[in-house]
């Protein structure tokens, strides 16, 4: 780093991604009513907070370094083939973890019966905040979500603010492992991808540092 850089306090550092598209008002509004009002709703019912989002895992995402020698860049085979996997998650601030494949497209129905095995694994209600996919506000969605009568529940996240979605971390923390791997077929990449996920779900603490962020902290006390 050149010195003069250094006294103004300035040092190299990874850069946070913001849409440009974020409202700064629909933020606060989510900070100031709409999660504490999910909160104030899941204490009501005696649930448990999860935050939910999807992944794609791609064979030609390829993540992390290796060793090599000075100049020259190392090689890494793979199959060339491109294949992917789909899958849905829930975390929570106690440091749970539910996951599950999607099996082909993810839709409302598929959504639906994601929260119907979570409800069923999680033993109690469940409060669920998810971001703005279609899905997630479609009239079959919405009309699931009135016969629950408090057993599961719904509210989003402000659009274009992945950064305070907990969940976000799964992906990223999954994907940074996956994508180290060389893998050859769809079949390698479920093991990898399971193997992966499994080895989240069984590390509490890890899955709670995701709510330690600086962007996600605000959902630490309640899971």
């Amino acid at each position: 780093m050149p010195p003069l850089l250094g006294h103004l306090g300035l040092s190299p550092q990874r850069p946070l991604y913001k849409a440009y598209k974020q409202d700064p008002d629909k933020v606060r509004a989510y900070l100031t009513k709409t999660y504490p009002e999910a909160v104030s709703e899941a204490k009501r019912y005696g649930a448990r907070l999860y935050f939910v989002d999807e992944a794609s895992f791609r064979s030609d995402a390829h993540r992390g370094t290796t060793w090599g020698k000075i100049g020259e860049t190392p090689v890494v085979r793979d199959s060339g083939g491109r294949f992917g996997f789909k899958l849905i998650s829930a975390v929570s601030a106690r440091g749970d973890l539910h996951f599950d494949v999607i099996e082909g497209t993810m839709n409302a129905d598929t959504f639906i019966a994601f929260l119907q095995k979570l409800r069923h694994d999680a033993g109690c209600p469940v409060f669920i905040i998810a971001d703005n996919a279609k899905y997630h506000h479609s009239k079959k969605v919405s009309a699931f979500l009135e016969t629950q009568a408090g057993q599961i529940m719904m509210a989003f996240l402000p659009p274009y603010s992945p950064e305070l979605n907990p969940d976000e971390q799964v992906w990223n923390h999954a994907k940074a492992q996956a994508g180290k791997r060389s893998i050859r077929n769809k079949q390698e990449m479920e093991a990898v991808i399971f193997a992966t996920m499994q080895a989240i779900q069984q590390k509490i603490d890890l899955v709670k540092s995701f709510f330690r962020l600086t962007d996600t902290a605000y959902a630490k006390d309640f899971g």
